[in-house]
């Protein structure tokens, strides 16, 4: 069995390349970082650091490496004759992976199998979206390609800090890790992948990850930036801080029963994990790396603005929500495009336009005025 892997970073080498190696694949990472894919093909071996409780040392082996970006032919080749593929590049990229998953279908073999399609990003839908992206470049093909692969939505979620210098292709992450996958799309040949779990109605979970673990991971990062704390988990060691993220995940676990039906015990002690990971002392993230790219996690569907707004909607509270707002509009790195994009746009645009803009938000929306009211204050 073989697996073609679009995204060699951490992400893709410490937890999904892991898993699907373990699942028996022989994974195909197809990157275009030329030094990376360099190292993976003169590499025999690399090995998954799981720091903290219940962690150990998992080692990959019987991978290969394929630049797409000098190479496209080799991709499609690769991706034709694999069973699955999967992707970690991040939901603005999967646009120009599209065009290498169309060219691997269109040397498919009339009898093989479906390839199975999984786009593994932190954004909902993500897999609707490369098909998406593969049907507009398919064009008028996409009838007869499609019905060459099956496309499942998954939800991902393992916390991959910024690894050490030095490191090489050693991935350092957390023991704790969750892959859920929509069951229906595979019939009865789901892939096999040890540790993930097929679920009947994927959007439950995929929003109780982006809303409690990214919410909580975002809410660390701006709250403990503005507190001067250098890592997550020195952020949540900080009292006001530790007390600003509870209360942000406290209105989001209160949606998430209303919206899902979850259990309000349940969603507590899903919290109660959660912040326990972002506390483990062996994962250095640091609040630059998590509070990275502000304007995309202050985007309508996101992980602050997304359940703030669905909150109001139902006559719920967002203020905590909203005071994280707040402190991501502060959040500034020179070393990062969409913070100093973010100074900006603070200082040229009108509050209503600001909020339009980046936010999303509709003026007659009822969090619109609040936001509005929070950008109005930095323009004195």
């Amino acid at each position: 069995m073989k697996a073609v892997h679009f995204g060699a970073g951490n992400i893709g080498r410490g937890f999904v390349g892991l898993l699907l190696h373990e699942g028996g694949y022989e994974v195909v990472f197809s990157d275009v970082v030329a030094p990376l894919v360099q190292a993976l093909d003169a590499a025999e071996s690399y090995t998954v650091h799981e720091v903290g409780d219940g962690g150990t040392d998992r080692v990959v082996d019987g991978f290969r490496a394929v630049d797409s970006a000098q190479s496209p032919e080799a991709v499609a080749e690769e991706v034709a004759t694999a069973e699955v593929v999967t992707t970690a590049v991040g939901p603005m990229i999967l646009k120009h992976i599209a065009p290498h998953v169309v060219a691997g279908l269109r040397r498919r073999a009339a009898d093989a199998p479906p390839l199975q399609v999984m786009a593994c990003e932190n954004a909902i839908g993500a897999t609707d979206t490369l098909a998406g992206h593969m049907r507009e470049h398919a064009g008028a093909d996409w009838e007869e390609l499609s019905a060459r692969a099956v496309f499942a939505n998954t939800a991902v979620d393992r916390i991959v800090p910024g690894q050490p210098e030095g490191a090489g292709l050693d991935v350092t992450v957390e023991p704790f890790y969750e892959w859920a996958i929509e069951r229906g799309p595979f019939g009865e040949n789901p892939p096999h992948i040890p540790g993930a779990h097929f679920v009947d109605d994927l959007g439950p979970y995929i929003e109780r990850k982006l809303f409690t673990v990214n919410t909580g991971h975002a809410a660390a990062a701006y709250l403990g930036y503005r507190a001067g704390a250098g890592t997550i988990a020195e952020a949540l060691g900080d009292e006001a801080v530790g007390s600003g993220v509870a209360a942000a995940l406290e209105e989001t676990s209160a949606l998430l029963v209303a919206k899902h039906g979850f259990a309000a015990e349940d969603m507590a002690s899903y919290r109660e994990t959660i912040l326990g990971r972002f506390r483990n002392p062996a994962l250095p993230d640091t609040v630059q790396r998590v509070g990275r790219q502000p304007l995309r996690k202050l985007s309508r569907h996101e992980r602050l603005i997304g359940p703030a707004s669905q909150a109001v909607e139902q006559g719920l509270g967002a203020e905590a929500l909203l005071a994280v707002v707040d402190a991501a509009l502060d959040f500034r790195d020179a070393d990062d495009e969409q913070a100093n994009q973010l100074e900006g746009l603070l200082a040229d645009l009108p509050p209503r336009d600001f909020v339009e803009q980046v936010t999303g938000l509709e003026a007659d929306h009822p969090l619109a005025g609040p936001v509005e009211e929070l950008v109005a204050r930095r323009r004195g």
